[in-house]
Order: structure tokens, then C-alpha cells, then sequence
């Protein structure tokens, strides 16, 4: 039966039919417009992920605060800055902090924190819970003036903690005998 004329030319005739309707109707879909564009704005990919970035950093800054509140209450706290005196021609190497004898910061400077420091920045080396009353505060600065020069410099400071937060700066100078000073301040 499928060698038959009759059916081989009704089997050719509707495919051939079949074919047209195809083509036709692929002709008309290519031909159609396309969608009109959706008329609210839409924000780029890009301005999406810039968008949840600067959300995820506020709301980092703000856990951040919110952890030093709760590990550092202000009632205990302590914390401890180095600074350079402007315009001082003093390198340092590192600080050390201790307090009531025991280490408690340690900090090797980086050639960008020394740069930072000469121009009048602030470091915060130490943050702690400190109870009130009477404390000592060892400061080890080692570094070079001028050249290659080489120091080390020990001090001892006694403070007194009240309730609040307390902070001290411990500030590096050259002193008129040339030879580098270590101050603290209450900040």
C-alpha cells in the first residue's frame, strides 16, 4: 500500500501543504513588531549590585558600632591612640602597649601608616574594658629619626580610670636635645 501512487501523491501533496502553512506562518511571526518597551525604569545590573553593596557597608559600619558598644561599654572603656608631633622628621618602627604590666597592643607600621602619621593622622592601637581606679601604661616606641638612627624609647604612666570612657594619646616629639620624646595626653 505505500508503494501505491495514489497514496505516495496524497502523502507528498499534504506535506507539501503542510510545508506552506509552515513557512507562512514563520514569516508572519518574523514579521510581527516586537514588544513595546516596558515604560517604567529599570535599573542596569550594575546599579542593583552598587546599591546592595553600599547597604551591606552601612549596615556593616552600624553592627560594628553596635559591637563596640556591647563589648566596650562606656562606662569601662579604655582606649589608647599614637600620634606623631606635626611636622616631626621621626620614624616609627613599632609600639608596643602594656598595661598593668600585662602586653596588650603590639603594631609593626606599614610605610603608608608612617605617611598617614606624619601628616597628623591618628592610629587607635588598644580598646579595652578597664576597671575604675588607679593603672600604669608602658609604652615601648622603637624607630629610627632622621637617618638611620635607631631608638627605643620605654616610658611609664600612671592614669587614673573614673567611670566613662577614657582616652589617652601617647604622642612621639623630638625634643630640643634631639632626642625623641614620649607624652601622654587626655583625649
Amino acid at each position: 500500500m505505500l508503494h501505491h501512487p495514489l497514496f505516495r501523491a496524497r502523502l507528498t501533496g499534504s506535506l507539501g501543504a503542510i510545508a506552506v502553512f509552515i513557512g507562512a506562518s514563520a514569516s508572519a511571526v518574523w514579521a510581527a513588531e516586537p514588544a513595546a518597551p516596558v515604560a517604567a525604569p529599570v535599573q542596569s545590573l550594575d546599579e542593583q549590585v552598587q546599591e546592595i553593596k553600599s547597604d551591606v557597608l552601612s549596615i556593616a559600619a552600624e553592627l560594628g558600632n553596635l559591637e563596640e558598644k556591647l563589648l566596650y561599654p562606656s562606662d569601662t572603656q579604655l582606649a589608647v591612640f599614637v600620634a606623631l608631633e606635626k611636622g616631626e622628621p621621626i620614624e616609627i618602627d613599632s609600639a608596643r602597649i602594656s598595661l598593668d604590666g600585662q602586653l596588650v597592643a603590639q603594631h609593626i607600621y606599614s610605610f603608608k601608616e608612617l605617611e598617614a602619621l606624619a601628616k597628623g593622622g591618628v592610629q587607635r592601637i588598644h580598646t579595652a574594658n578597664v576597671s575604675s581606679g588607679g593603672h600604669q601604661l608602658e609604652v615601648v616606641i622603637a624607630g629610627r629619626r632622621g637617618g638611620d638612627a635607631p631608638f627605643e624609647i620605654v616610658e611609664h604612666f600612671d592614669f587614673r580610670k573614673e567611670v566613662g570612657p577614657k582616652k589617652l594619646g601617647v604622642r612621639l616629639a623630638r625634643s630640643a636635645t634631639s632626642n625623641a620624646t614620649v607624652t601622654i595626653e587626655d583625649w
